[in-house]
C-alpha cells in the first residue's frame, strides 16, 4: 500500500498551524473538565470490541469524548495526545508474525489516529500510564486511510501535517493480548469508519488473530439454593450470541427442571464472557446433574468473536448439595517476577468479606512472603478473583503455599451464598521462568586504574546479559571485568533474559583515585664549586619521598639538603630521580639531568672562525651561567653596533642583516650583575674575526 506524499506548501503549512492550535485547544478542554467522557461500551479499555480477523469491522458512527491522555514519545511541542473520540478494540494473537490493519473512513477528509498496546498481564487501565505497554502508532494529521503497510519505516508516527499516515507492520507475540485504540481526532464528522486485518500477499500480515479452538463447556455449578447454575466456557463467546431464553441449554437429573433464561456474565458492560449464569423454573435437588448445549430459539448455539460455534451435545456434570464452602479453585499461573497474586474461585465470593489489608492469607514457601493487601475484581458486589498484592515480588522459582485464615476484619472468606470457606485451606503453586538480575561486583583499587569484576549466576536460565556503566553499554557477557581510569562514584546495570522473562537490577560503585604522582624542581645547570637544591612538587598524596641525587648521594626526606658533585674539570651530566610513594604504597618516579659545568668564569674569546666547521663558530661570553642583567654588544670599526644581546646564549655568527661580514678586528663591551655578590661588572675587549 503506498504511502501518500508529502507536499510543503503554504497549504500544508497551515494545516499543521490550524492542527497545532486545535489541539492546545483540545487539551485545555479536557483540563477545564469541559470534554464528555467516554461512557459508551467500546470507548475505553475496559469494555473494548473484541474482534477477529475474519471480520471486516464497521463503526457506524463515533460520539465525542476524552477519556485521557495516550503516552507516546512524540515530542510534539510538549502537547500530550489524548484519546479523543476512542474506540477500543481487543484481541489475541494466535500465531506470531506481523500485524496488518487497515482504518477506511466513510468520508475520507476524517483525520483517523491510532495505537496498539500489549497489555499481557497488564490492567487495561494501564495504557493512560505504562508507555512500556506500546507496541506501535500512527498520529499523522493528515485525512484519508490509515494503518500499516509493508513499505512503511517506522513502527511509530507522530506529528502534524506531512507525516506518512501508514505505520510499520509491527510483529505480535502468540499468547498476548492486545487493544487497539482508534481516535477520531479532528471531529469534523462523527460518520465512522470500517476496520480490517489483511493477510498475505504484499500488504498482508502473516500473524493470525482468529481462534483455532472451538469453544467447549469448561464446567458447572449450582448458586446457593439451586435456582441458578453458572455454565463456564473454554474461551469467551459474543454476547450477542446467547439466547435470552436459555434454550441453548437443557438441563437433566433426578428431578425435572427447564431452564427459562440465560444471561453472559458481564455482558451489561462488555461484549463478550465466558460464563453464563443459566435460571432455572424451579430449585434444584440434591444430586448429579447433566447440563447439555444445543442450538436456541435464536437459530444458533454460542459462538465466540470468530463465529466458532459451540458444538452441539458439549456437556458438563454438576453435583449439587446445597450449602457447601466454596474452595480455593486455583492460582493464575505465576510466571517471571511478580508482586501480585490471582486467587481463582469456583463460585463467586462476597467482595466485603475480602480483608483489605490481606489478612486473610498467609503464604509459605523457599522464601519469606508477606501479604500488603487484597481485593476483588467486583462486579455487583461478588468476586471469582481476588487480586494479592504482595510487600515484594516473588523473585525465586519454586513451590509455595497459600493459606486462609481469619482476617482482621474477623472470618475468612464468604461465598455469595453466605457459606464461609474453612479457615485452613490450602492451595499450592509454583512460580517459574523467573530470572533475577541480582548480581555481585568488586572493584580492586590498583595504582593506576581499578578493577572491577562483576559477576551474574545465570539464574533461571539467563541467555542475555546487558550491562550498563552510566548509562552506556558496557559489555553483554556474564561475568565482564573492567579496567578503569575513570576514577568517582558511578552507576552499574544489569538487565537479563532467559527468553521467557526479564529483570533489571542496579548498584553503585566508587573508583578510587589511588594514583601518585612524583615531580621536583631543580636548576639543570651547576657552576663546579656550586651547590644544588632540590623541591619537590608530588602530589599532595605522597607520604614517602626516596631521593637519588647520581652524586652517590640518597635522602628520604621530603626537602632534602644541598647537593655538591665533584670537580672533574670537564662538563659532566648527572641523572636525578624522586620516588614518590602514597599510603597504598604506589609509585611513581620523576627524573632530570643536570650538567656540571667545567667553568663558571666569564669571558669573551679573543677569535673566532665563522665557517661552519662547528669549532669556534660563534662569538659570546663563555660561562656567563651566574650573570645577571647581562649586555653584551659588538662594534665594527665605525663604531656602530653591529650585535647586542641580553641573552648570553645568544650567539653572533659573523653577520649582519644576513651578510657576512670582512675578517677583521672588532669591539665588544660584556656589562652584567654578578649573582652571588650583586658586585656590577663592566668588560670590554675585541675579538679577530678569522675567514
Amino acid at each position: 500500500m503506498p504511502q501518500p506524499r508529502c507536499e510543503y506548501n503554504i497549504f500544508t503549512v497551515m494545516r499543521g498551524i490550524k492542527f497545532l492550535l486545535f489541539f492546545v485547544v483540545l487539551q485545555l478542554l479536557v483540563i477545564i473538565g469541559q470534554s464528555q467522557p467516554c461512557t459508551t461500551l467500546g470507548q475505553n479499555p475496559f469494555s473494548a470490541f473484541p474482534v477477529c480477523g475474519t471480520t471486516n469491522f464497521v463503526q457506524t458512527t463515533v460520539p465525542e469524548c476524552t477519556s485521557g491522555i495516550i503516552p507516546t514519545s512524540c515530542a510534539n511541542g510538549g502537547i500530550p495526545y489524548t484519546d479523543r473520540n476512542p474506540y477500543w478494540y481487543k484481541f489475541t494473537c494466535y500465531t506470531t508474525g506481523t500485524l496488518a490493519l487497515l482504518i477506511t473512513p466513510q468520508n475520507l477528509r476524517d483525520d483517523y489516529d491510532w495505537q496498539l498496546f500489549d497489555i499481557t498481564g497488564h490492567d487495561p487501565s494501564e495504557v493512560y500510564t505504562n508507555s512500556s505497554l506500546i507496541v506501535s502508532y500512527n498520529w499523522s494529521g493528515d485525512p484519508g486511510i490509515t494503518g500499516t503497510s509493508s513499505t512503511a519505516n517506522n513502527l511509530k508516527e507522530c506529528g502534524g501535517s506531512g507525516i506518512p499516515i501508514f505505520s510499520k507492520m509491527p510483529t505480535i507475540t502468540a499468547g498476548h493480548e492486545y487493544l487497539l485504540m482508534i481516535s477520531h481526532f479532528d471531529g469534523s464528522s462523527q460518520s465512522g469508519y470500517s476496520l480490517s486485518f489483511p493477510v498475505g500477499g504484499a500488504n498482508g500480515g502473516t500473524a493470525s488473530i482468529v481462534n483455532p479452538v472451538t469453544p467447549a463447556i469448561k464446567s458447572a455449578y449450582a448458586i446457593c439454593d439451586g435456582l441458578q447454575v453458572m455454565v463456564k466456557l473454554s474461551s469467551r463467546i459474543n454476547c450477542k450470541s446467547i439466547a435470552a431464553d436459555g434454550s441453548d441449554f437443557i438441563i437433566s437429573g433426578p428431578v425435572s427442571r427447564k431452564i427459562i433464561a440465560a444471561a453472559g456474565n458481564g455482558c451489561i458492560s462488555g461484549f463478550d464472557s465466558d460464563s453464563i449464569l443459566v435460571t432455572l423454573d424451579n430449585p434444584l435437588s440434591p444430586g448429579t446433574y447433566t447440563i447439555t448445549s444445543k442450538v436456541g430459539t435464536d437459530g444458533n448455539t454460542l459462538a465466540d468473536n470468530c463465529s466458532n460455534a459451540l458444538p452441539v451435545g458439549e456437556t458438563a456434570s454438576l453435583r449439587f448439595v446445597a450449602f457447601i464452602p466454596t474452595p480455593m479453585d486455583s492460582i493464575s499461573p505465576v510466571v517471571c517476577i511478580k508482586d501480585t497474586l490471582q486467587l481463582v474461585f469456583s463460585k463467586p465470593m462476597a467482595c466485603n468479606s475480602i480483608a483489605a489489608d490481606g489478612s486473610d492469607f498467609s503464604i509459605t514457601g523457599p522464601v519469606a512472603v508477606t501479604v500488603k493487601s487484597a481485593s476483588g475484581i467486583c462486579s455487583n458486589g461478588v468476586s471469582t478473583f481476588i487480586r494479592i498484592i504482595l510487600t515484594a515480588p516473588i523473585r525465586v522459582n519454586g513451590t509455595f503455599t497459600i493459606r486462609l485464615k481469619n482476617g482482621t476484619d474477623g472470618n475468612p472468606l464468604i461465598d455469595e451464598c453466605g457459606l464461609t470457606t474453612p479457615a485452613g485451606s490450602t492451595l499450592s503453586f509454583t512460580t517459574k521462568n523467573i530470572t533475577t538480575a541480582d548480581f555481585t561486583g568488586t572493584v580492586s583499587t590498583g595504582c593506576k586504574s581499578d578493577t572491577l569484576r562483576l559477576s551474574h549466576n545465570g539464574y533461571g536460565g539467563t541467555t542475555s546479559w546487558q550491562w550498563h556503566l552510566d548509562s552506556v553499554p558496557l559489555s553483554t557477557l556474564q561475568n565482564p571485568v573492567l579496567i578503569s581510569k575513570a576514577f568517582g562514584p558511578h552507576n552499574l546495570q544489569l538487565s537479563v533474559n532467559n527468553g521467557f522473562c526479564s529483570d533489571t537490577a542496579r548498584a553503585n560503585f566508587i573508583f578510587e583515585d589511588h594514583t601518585v604522582k612524583a615531580a621536583f624542581a631543580v636548576a639543570d645547570t651547576l657552576c663546579p664549586t656550586d651547590t644544588l637544591h632540590f623541591a619537590d612538587l608530588s602530589s599532595a598524596n605522597t607520604i614517602r619521598w626516596n631521593w637519588i641525587f647520581g652524586n652517590g648521594v640518597t635522602s628520604n626526606q621530603q626537602v632534602p639538603g644541598a647537593q655538591s658533585y665533584p670537580l672533574t674539570g670537564r662538563r659532566t651530566n648527572y641523572t636525578t630521580k624522586l620516588i614518590a610513594t602514597n599510603q597504598y604504597n604506589c609509585s611513581d618516579t620523576a627524573y632530570k639531568i643536570i650538567t656540571v659545568l667545567a667553568s663558571c668564569y666569564i669571558a669573551v674569546p679573543s677569535a673566532f672562525t665563522p665557517n661552519g666547521d662547528g669549532l669556534n663558530d660563534y662569538l659570546y661570553p663563555l660561562n656567563a651561567f651566574k650573570a645577571d642583567n647581562l649586555v653584551f654588544r659588538i662594534y665594527n670599526r665605525y663604531g656602530q653596533i653591529i650585535f647586542e644581546t641580553k641573552d648570553w646564549t645568544r650567539k653572533w655568527d659573523g653577520r649582519v642583516k644576513s651578510q657576512l661580514q670582512p675578517s677583521g678586528t672588532y669591539v665588544w663591551t660584556l656589562d652584567y650583575t654578578e649573582r652571588d655578590g650583586g658586585k656590577r661588572v663592566a668588560l670590554k675587549g675585541t675579538t679577530v674575526l678569522i675567514r
